[in-house]
């Protein structure tokens, strides 16, 4: 008898097709995991970086705050200059007031004088116009006199009157041209001390000029021994000019290696120089900011105003750190608005980005 189809069929095994899929599984697994450890290392990266931007931007607040607070206190620095320059100009102005005063006065003693010598002179005249009439009258006496040869008591009487109103007559005009005399010699005298205290003041602000040239002189020639023949330091002028490449990087205002070992040198001669300098003489080392006419628009720096500043600021910062006295120091920044080149060339530009400085009076 024929066996059944069922049984002569062998049984199904699945146990193949189940593990396959058990190892697709797992595959799958093992892809989103390593897909999600390479996400995980990614967004790492992203936020290390986003911290890393933060610290950067910390770090450019706080210069820039700190850039404020030395803007502030230049301004602070100026506003005391500049009361000081007041206090000056209106002592100035009250000496020349009073000098006026005293030349009105001088002037008007002059004048009064000087009618008081037409007021002598006319009465001069006249006395002299009446000592002539009464000579005349008295030749007329005389003449009468010598031919009647007799004289009454009374006309001797008038006679010795007119010779005595002519003795005081005399009399007064010589106190009068006296008095003339002192007034004249007394409007010499003010004219010559007016024009003295002139002189002396004129000589004494050029000696002051003279003397801080003098040191200025022995304080660019301290440089060019210490500098040497560089060509990108030179002296224009009253002022010694650093090319900019000389202390910063292109864009910057943070002073490179070797520009603080220039500055170092130029520390060492203001400290040597400033002690020998008379106190009476005043006298700060300006240092101006200079740059190209090609446009800067950075987060630190919107425009070359602000590199100009901050370059000037970050060299007076340093000069302090070595030892020069904050208040003999002053930062200008100009921009590209002063060139000592107007062409434009890469040779003009590289001149026009420059650090200059003078040692002038405040």
């Amino acid at each position: 008898m024929p066996a059944s189809p069922r049984r002569s069929q062998r049984p199904y095994d699945i146990w193949p097709g189940f593990v396959d899929a058990l190892a697709s599984l797992l595959i799958a697994l093992i892809f989103v995991l390593v897909m999600f450890i390479i996400a995980q290392f990614f967004l790492g990266e992203a936020i290390s970086g986003k911290d890393v931007a933060i610290d950067r931007l910390r770090r450019q607040i706080a210069e820039l705050a700190e850039m404020l607070n030395l803007e502030r206190e230049a301004g602070a620095e100026l506003k005391r200059s500049l009361a000081q320059l007041s206090e000056e100009l209106r002592s100035s102005v009250e000496r020349r007031d009073r000098l006026a005063e005293e030349l009105e006065r001088t002037r008007a003693g002059a004048e009064a004088s000087a009618r008081a010598a037409e007021s002598a002179t006319s009465e001069v005249e006249r006395l002299s116009g009446q000592l002539a009439g009464e000579r005349a009258r008295a030749g007329e006496a005389e003449s009468a006199l010598t031919s009647e040869r007799e004289l009454s008591a009374s006309a001797r009487a008038e006679v010795e009157l007119l010779n005595r109103q002519i003795a005081a007559l005399r009399e007064e005009l010589a106190r009068i041209a006296a008095a003339l005399e002192v007034a004249e010699t007394q409007v010499k005298e003010q004219n010559v001390q007016i024009s003295d205290l002139g002189r002396r003041l004129n000589v004494a602000l050029a000696g002051k000029v003279e003397e801080l040239a003098r040191y200025r002189s022995e304080f660019f020639g301290r440089l060019r021994e210490i500098l040497g023949d560089r060509l990108d330091i030179q002296v224009v002028g009253d002022r010694f000019v650093f090319q900019s490449e000389v202390l910063f990087d292109t864009g910057s205002a943070v002073i490179n290696v070797p520009g603080r070992e220039q500055l170092v040198s130029l520390a060492d001669a203001l400290n040597d120089l400033g002690p020998r300098i008379p106190p009476d003489i005043a006298w700060v080392l300006q240092v101006n900011g200079h740059t190209d006419r090609r446009p800067i628009n950075t987060p630190l720096y919107p425009s070359n105003w602000e590199l100009s500043s901050a370059r000037a600021t970050a060299v007076v910062k340093f000069l302090i750190q070595s030892g020069v006295p904050s208040e003999r120091l002053a930062a200008t920044g100009f921009g590209e608005h002063q060139p000592i080149d107007a062409a434009d060339s890469d040779e003009a530009w590289r001149r026009n980005r420059r650090i200059e400085l003078k040692l002038t009076q405040p």
